[in-house]
């Protein structure tokens, strides 16, 4: 693998790296990731809903779950090696449960030189694994499924899935 082939992330001697953003503009960034997580019966039974929201044991699953994504979001340079850190202007990490399906959606917003695509997947994909965890007591037969970016803005290019 080499930089020609327009992979950002490695140098034209093959080693990974860190993109260099300090040439770039530093302009309002955004992003949105989505995932589901899908429930069996099981689990929707055992906790049952409240306005909408899962109660376990443990508290409300998808307030907790919120909390989580936003965290994680935050924390993305320190789990993906070449990340830059970013503070962050604003993450919400909304959660639904539609069904036995809980779908997750994460909205990352920066002023920044880089993206916050990594930051939105991060928090989604925590949110579902932290809905994973709480519910895991009644069931392992749940299913995270469809994570990914849906839309991002600012930089270079504009991205918006059909």
């Amino acid at each position: 693998m080499s930089a020609d082939k327009g992979l950002t992330h490695v140098a034209a001697d093959g080693t990974p790296t860190m993109v260099d953003v300090t040439s770039k503009q530093e302009t309002l960034r955004t992003a949105v990731a989505v995932c589901e997580v899908v429930l069996p019966d099981s689990v929707i039974d055992a906790f049952g809903t409240d306005d909408g929201m899962l109660v376990s044991p443990k508290g409300s699953v998808l307030t907790t779950a919120s909390i989580a994504g936003v965290m994680a979001a935050k924390k993305t340079h320190d789990l993906i090696p070449f990340c830059h850190p970013l503070g962050l202007t604003g993450c919400d990490v909304d959660l639904a449960l539609r069904g036995n399906i809980v779908e997750i959606r994460c909205e990352c917003r920066v002023v920044h030189r880089s993206g916050v695509e990594m930051e939105a997947l991060t928090g989604a994909s925590v949110a579902a694994l932290t809905v994973y965890d709480m519910c895991t007591a009644r069931s392992h037969d749940i299913e995270i499924r469809r994570t990914r970016l849906d839309s991002k803005t600012g930089g270079k290019k504009d991205f918006h899935r059909g």
